[in-house]
């Protein structure tokens, strides 16, 4: 009997009832394996105010603190700002500002300066600010992509989300859309005329068009609902397939959803790695990546990957060490960032370097619970 075969018949047990009480808000805080030790604080020399951004420095950000962190690829953090409370994901725009999805706000840095130009309050009453993967607040964000607009998911604990849409000339919201529950991910078609919006705890994406910002559900569960708030088998990130339009969003390590969001069905394609996965990017060349994070429960899948997928479906599973979020690629497609931060328990404070041609790996310490992450 295969592992999805068990999982099936597990929940179907008298046992779910508890299990389901235990994880009422969703089912990614379970008993991940302890990361090993992070490596040691780089000696990176920080940056003078005054000293204009490099160019090739990561972004990262700060889930267990309060900042963004600019960070060397060779060797760690050069210099950190304050951006508001447990912030999630991030939006790289053109003219060099990040738009961070914050708890209390979305709040935009001029990544050329280093300084926090904005905080834009959301329009939705989303409880008290707080941290922890279960907080209020914005989750996954992303640009339009003329830059005219920011879309960013926000969760409210115990309800539906929403889509909050940000006029960036303004700063300032300018409507709010119904969406799925706990959005994690949010992505535009490269027309800007679609958003993506991945709902985790609803088992779906909704399509929202741009001009009259109507909402539209479409389920993407190949495993089923029936395990309801407490599954693991949610969807969490997704990308936006350049050369058709389809999503793509990764399930396990053993299944990858190919949505039409036009039609809105689904096709199921094989992958290798049986894993719990999260974080997904394309590189240039179209090879998806996908972040492995371990083993939802002991014995239950293999440990942290990253998943390299050439466009006809051939993969390769490179291991890391403890578990990891998010991932952005190099401009030049040859090297993977890998953030340790994670949603679950096990998140380390750095990020993981991946060769993408040999799957050679070096740890550096970056950040503070790094989540999203972006090259300048």
């Amino acid at each position: 009997m295969n592992r999805r075969a068990r999982d099936t018949r597990t929940r179907t047990r008298g046992a779910l009832a508890a299990m389901a009480a235990a994880l009422l808000l969703g089912a990614c805080a379970g008993n991940a394996p302890p990361a090993p030790p992070a490596p040691a604080p780089s000696a990176a020399s920080p940056l003078p105010d005054t000293v204009p951004t490099p160019q090739g420095l990561l972004l990262t950000a700060d889930f267990g603190a309060d900042t963004v962190s600019f960070v060397d690829p060779e060797r760690g953090t050069v210099a950190s700002v304050t951006v508001g409370r447990a912030p999630y994901g991030m939006a790289l725009g053109a003219d060099g500002r990040a738009w961070v999805a914050t708890a209390e706000g979305v709040a935009v840095v001029d990544t050329r300066t280093r300084v926090r130009v904005a905080l834009i309050p959301y329009r939705t009453a989303t409880g008290p600010v707080t941290d922890g993967e279960y907080r209020g607040g914005g989750m996954g964000i992303a640009l339009s992509p003329d830059g005219a607009h920011a879309y960013v998911g926000v969760n409210v604990p115990g309800a539906t989300g929403v889509l909050e849409v940000l006029d960036t000339a303004r700063n300032e919201v300018t409507a709010v859309v119904p969406v799925g529950r706990r959005p994690f991910d949010v992505d535009v078609s490269a027309d800007g005329a679609e958003v993506y919006v991945t709902g985790h705890d609803s088992f779906d994406v909704t399509v929202v068009a741009a001009d009259a910002l109507r909402p539209r559900r479409i389920e993407v569960a190949p495993y089923g609902t029936e395990g309801g708030l407490a599954s693991w088998l949610k969807p969490h990130y997704a990308v936006v397939r350049p050369t058709d339009g389809h999503l793509l969003l990764p399930f396990e390590g053993e299944r990858l959803a190919v949505v039409d969001p036009r039609t809105g069905r689904t096709r199921i394609e094989p992958m290798t790695a049986d894993t719990h996965q999260h974080g997904a990017a394309l590189t240039p060349d179209g090879r998806l990546l996908v972040v492995g994070t371990g083993a939802v429960r002991p014995g239950d899948g293999k440990g942290p990957s990253l998943t390299v997928r050439a466009p006809d479906g051939a993969e390769r599973v490179y291991p890391l060490q403890g578990p990891h979020e998010d991932v952005a690629v190099s401009r030049d497609g040859r090297t993977a960032y890998v953030t340790g931060g994670h949603t679950r328990d096990g998140y380390w404070n750095g990020i993981t370097v991946v060769d993408l041609d040999t799957g050679a790996t070096r740890r550096l310490a970056a950040g503070a619970r790094p989540l999203g992450i972006a090259v300048l």
